[in-house]
């Protein structure tokens, strides 16, 4: 059965799985402004077994939270597929995340880490898909050969899976070296493939949402990191960022989240603004502080801020180097990273740079010779220590005997504690002083 159409309702915009983002008021925000689809945050399928009040809140949900799919994560099928079966009927589809590419993934060995094993993901496709009356779809990341990938997804579907989300990215594209996604892949996919495709990967407007389908000839788009930024993106809408934050404060009332995860959405929402140099106290209070009463401070003041110039009450001025258009900085607009070569090109420029710095640098003592940089801190450290009057106290005849280790105020033998300690159970003495068996003052005679 083709679960696109029949059970999810034919999307075309879908909001990702998104780990401490996609929780439920977020979702019905971005279902408000366009999005037909959702994913849940993905979720640990051993502790959603094991801690009920987690698996709790990772299944809150409403009846306009629908269609839903819930996504787990997790290396073992027996426990994937009985915390599928937990999650069963409060969802439609059940989703196992084979593309996450985090560190803590490769640690687990679960996500894009388990592409290696294709043996075991046959058997955890096969044996979920299997046990569940609902469809199993699964997310995944490209191999950098298209054919392997195309291989893959096959063998995939061969194992059950009712429907592919194709990330056009490999695991090794994360952070700085995220890079653009590669349509080509999922187009090979989608043709290859019977069973219904999504794509993911280089969406930062509704443009890009047209522009994805009509070349790779997908079913739907996802969106994560446009969705953050902009939870208008489906609808074409830039919006002062202080609206959507504002309705979405109005849904953590009623549908309550972490102050990690409402934090984590303001900072995206007001990206820009926030780098502004005058908004340094916004900034500060909405890191340290965690109340409601704090975020919904710092949404209106930056909103009283703005909204004039908004409006067009005040003019905006903003130094430009060329005559490229610039959305004015609140408005919810896309996050872009720098291409990966221009991440390494500035990482080499700044080490060269910072070289040269080191090597023009010249210290001189204050006799003037030349000294080492290590030197010279040295030097530093020496001349800003406080002045003691006193010189220090010369140990001299005060060591042990037998090592130069200082000799304990008490000991009976003069010697240091090791040695006395060595002394005593070897000649079978002992010293009050250091009292290496233990004994008791008031036990000595």
């Amino acid at each position: 059965m083709d679960i696109w159409r029949h059970v999810l309702g034919s999307p075309r915009y879908v909001v990702a799985p998104m780990v401490d983002a996609s929780e439920l008021a977020w979702r019905l925000l971005s279902r408000r402004h366009g999005a037909q689809l959702c994913f849940t945050p993905m979720l640990h399928s051993s502790v959603f077994l094991r801690d009920p009040k987690y698996r709790k809140e990772a299944l809150a949900s409403t009846p306009e939270d629908r269609p839903l799919v819930v996504q787990f994560c997790g290396n073992d099928p027996k426990i994937l597929l009985e915390a599928a079966l937990l999650a069963e009927p409060y969802c439609d589809a059940i989703d196992i995340n084979i593309g996450c590419p985090q560190a803590i993934a490769k640690r687990g060995r679960y996500g894009a880490f388990l592409q290696d094993d294709w043996d075991l993901l046959r058997a955890i496709v096969s044996t979920v898909s299997t046990g569940l009356r609902i469809p199993l779809t699964c997310k995944l990341r490209v191999f950098p050969d298209i054919d392997k990938t195309v291989e893959y997804a096959r063998m995939l579907e061969t194992a059950g899976a009712s429907l592919l989300t194709v990330h056009g990215r490999t695991r090794d594209q994360k952070g700085p070296l995220t890079g653009l996604a590669s349509w080509s892949h999922i187009k090979a996919v989608r043709e290859a493939v019977k069973v219904p495709v999504l794509a993911n990967g280089n969406i930062q407007c509704l443009q890009d949402v047209e522009r994805c389908i009509e070349e790779t000839g997908v079913r739907g788009v996802m969106s994560a990191e446009g969705n953050l930024y902009n939870p208008c993106i489906f609808e074409s809408y830039y919006p002062p960022c202080w609206e959507p934050a504002l309705e979405y404060l109005d849904l953590v009332k009623i549908h309550p989240a972490p102050a990690s995860y409402i934090r984590g959405h303001l900072f995206k929402l007001f990206q820009r603004i926030l780098c502004l140099a005058e908004n340094k106290e916004e900034r500060d209070s909405l890191a340290t502080n965690s109340t409601m009463e704090s975020f919904r401070r710092v949404v209106e003041n930056l909103r009283d801020r703005y909204q004039p110039y908004h409006e067009g009450i005040r003019l905006w001025y903003e130094e430009k180097s060329d005559y490229n258009l610039n959305l004015p900085p609140w408005l919810c607009q896309p996050y872009v990273r720098d291409s990966p070569q221009e991440h390494i090109d500035k990482v080499e420029a700044k080490k060269i740079e910072m070289k040269s710095v080191t090597v023009k640098r010249k210290y001189e003592d204050e006799e003037g010779n030349q000294i080492s940089h290590k030197r010279f801190k040295r030097l530093r450290r020496i001349a800003l220590r406080p002045y003691r009057p006193t010189t220090p106290v010369k140990r001299g005849s005060n060591l042990c005997k037998d090592c130069p280790n200082p000799v304990g105020f008490k000991c009976d033998h003069k010697l240091c504690r090791q040695c006395c300690r060595t002394k005593c159970i070897t000649e079978k003495l002992k010293c009050i002083g250091h009292n290496p068996t233990k004994t008791r003052r008031h036990d000595v005679v």
